[in-house]
């Protein structure tokens, strides 16, 4: 277990509307705990996870997530990816889903080249699941911002009464094109770390 997080609370997500009427639908406490973090994008101790200080969701800050194609790069270097397993405790009677998660970084792509941001999202042992992709194209030498948001019919819960870790897998890619320039996509930044926010969204069982 890498890190452990106790809120007293989680309101339910901004997605949901009218959050003041369901405001009694919330559990009590909720714990959240980092069960692993694995991949090319997030290297051992460059990735954290918090929960907001306004308790509606938690935040995941990167320190190495750089995805690049073409001049000074190597093969394998087009590609990044990190993946959460996630360990979420609270109450019986209530399960959750992601309803909204928020990425930003650095994209610095050439003419012809594009890059692509890409989070997927399931419960252990479920076979459904749902993922975003998001691309982007040059020439872009600036901020990145991509929204992956679920109606309440889409969000996808964890059974109610089991514990099952959420897994949560986001991708980094970049294309050079005919460009034999460098082009590059990045999770974070020269002056300060880039979080992303997944928010929840809660119901009875």
């Amino acid at each position: 277990m890498l890190k452990t997080v106790l809120a007293a609370a989680l309101l339910v997500s901004a997605v949901v509307t009218a959050p003041a009427a369901q405001a009694a639908d919330v559990p009590d406490f909720v714990m959240i705990d980092v069960v692993t973090v694995n991949g090319s994008g997030c290297p051992a101790g460059t990735a954290a996870i918090a929960a907001a200080d306004d308790r509606t969701a938690f935040t995941v800050t990167y320190s190495d997530y750089l995805a690049e194609a073409g001049q000074g790069s190597d093969p394998t270097d087009f590609r990044k990816n990190c993946q959460l397993n996630i360990r979420v405790s609270y109450p019986q009677g209530f399960t959750f889903g992601i309803a909204q998660a928020d990425y930003r970084g650095f994209a610095n792509l050439q003419q012809g080249a594009t890059g692509t941001e890409k989070g997927s999202y399931y419960f252990q042992g479920m076979s459904n699941g749902a993922s975003r992709t998001h691309n982007f194209y040059g020439p872009k030498s600036d901020n990145w911002q991509a929204t992956d948001r679920a109606t309440v019919s889409e969000i996808i819960y964890a059974p109610c009464g089991e514990v099952r870790h959420l897994n949560i897998n986001t991708e980094l890619r970049v294309n050079a094109g005919a460009s034999k320039l460098n082009s590059f996509m990045t999770m974070d930044s020269t002056d300060s770390s880039v979080s992303t926010k997944y928010q929840f969204s809660w119901k009875r069982c």
